[in-house]
């Protein structure tokens, strides 16, 4: 669902920050729900242009991460984290999944892994029928649709 920034429920599943370059913004409420969201353990999940902003926000100080690229943060006074930085497709820490902007298959399976959705096992398979395509989908797993 959608919400506003103040209509967002104290208690929800998840928070999916999605990507994109539209990520450049101050908006103290907004970062004040993912602070709040991430020190008490609440599922965050963030693609491209949003771990930009996290990082920007020093909000990624405590997790392990990755990201689009960490040298676009070496001007980010408040990002203070640089050994946390993981060169990988997604990184989940405990209740942060972060991933570049090429990611979103894995960044997909993390984030559903994260909140338990399914199975580890099964929601590999699920995202496989997109990683692999129906066909070798079908020869490796059998057909989803019948």
């Amino acid at each position: 669902m959608d919400y506003q920034i103040d209509q967002i429920p104290s208690e929800c599943a998840l928070f999916v920050l999605i990507g994109g370059n539209s990520w450049a913004v101050n908006n103290e409420p907004l970062k004040q729900l993912i602070t709040s969201r991430l020190h008490t353990d609440q599922p965050v999940a963030a693609i491209c242009g949003t771990v930009d902003y996290l990082a920007r926000n020093g909000l990624l100080n405590q997790y392990q991460h990755t990201g689009n690229a960490q040298y676009l943060w070496r001007d980010y006074r408040a990002y203070q984290n640089q050994n946390g930085f993981l060169a990988q497709q997604t990184v989940w820490d405990r209740n942060l999944v972060t991933a570049n902007g090429t990611a979103v298959l894995d960044f997909t399976e993390a984030t559903l892994k994260m909140i338990r959705f399914k199975s580890a096992e099964q929601v590999h398979q699920d995202v496989d029928l997109y990683r692999l395509g129906f066909y070798e989908y079908c020869q490796k797993y059998g057909n989803p649709f019948v």
